[in-house]
């Protein structure tokens, strides 16, 4: 195995063991090690360096990796030395932006795990529709990707796993700690069939019932839904039914 694949595997793999190679971001009962927050349409590393600074300064956080999408985001890549659920990993994910984003828009943030979408694609990688690369970067080139996050040509491989190499796992008890710090939200649920083969296919393994960690507003939630083109049309349709029998709810 190459030190890239080696250093990624020890990082962001569901356990410890195991084949490196191809090895999934989640594992097969759903547990996770890597949480990785994206910041879209602009990128900009002003608004995402304040999660990455305030992970370390006021949580006590390993710094987080940082990468371009290849596509449209800067990502933070936090490592979890030990798993934790998707649904634990997401709602963990929305205690950050409300803790260190509270004002960014919701529409300009990719939490992966997603609670339909699945993972965030490992890096690096080729973007077949551009050809352009994704890849890690260091903390003081990331401001140069604001405008253009991607890079032209495949990024060095031993530059890369340096880059890794680097980096270490949050502790359970911090991460844990850490949790606490940044409250208690709760979870909310909604519940959607998934009858046919076709939604069954577009969602994660396992995936019955559509879980999300709570917005500032539950209505947000809904219209989040319904307006991710990445989930199944199944899904953001009972999305809109939930959200017109809240509706209809509150105006009794």
């Amino acid at each position: 195995m190459t030190r890239l694949a080696l250093e990624f595997h020890r990082l962001y793999a569901p356990a410890a063991g195991g084949e490196p190679a191809g090895a999934p971001l989640i594992g097969p009962a759903g547990e996770v090690r890597a949480l990785v927050l994206e910041l879209t349409a602009p990128p900009a590393w002003d608004s995402l360096g304040l999660v990455w600074r305030g992970a370390q300064a006021e949580l006590g956080f390993p710094a987080p990796a940082i990468a371009v999408s290849g596509v449209d985001g800067l990502q933070l890549w936090f490592s979890l030395a030990d798993a934790v659920t998707v649904r634990e990993a997401h709602a963990f994910l929305h205690a950050l932006r409300r803790r260190f984003l509270p004002d960014m828009p919701v529409e300009r943030l990719r939490l992966f795990p997603g609670a339909v979408s699945g993972h965030a694609r490992p890096v690096p990688a080729c973007q077949a529709a551009s050809g352009d690369w994704s890849a890690f970067v260091a903390p003081d080139l990331a401001p140069v990707f604001g405008d253009t996050p991607w890079l032209d040509i495949p990024p060095n491989e031993d530059g890369q796993a340096a880059l890794l190499a680097g980096l270490t796992s949050i502790p359970r008890a911090l991460y844990d700690a850490a949790a606490a710090q940044l409250g208690d939200e709760g979870f909310m649920s909604v519940t959607v069939a998934a009858d046919s083969p076709q939604s069954e296919a577009a969602a994660p393994a396992g995936a019955a019932a559509l879980r999300m960690a709570p917005t500032d507003d539950p209505l947000v939630f809904l219209q989040q839904v319904m307006k991710d083109e990445h989930v199944p049309l199944a899904l953001r349709i009972e999305a809109a039914k939930a959200l017109l029998a809240h509706r209809g709810g509150s105006d009794r």
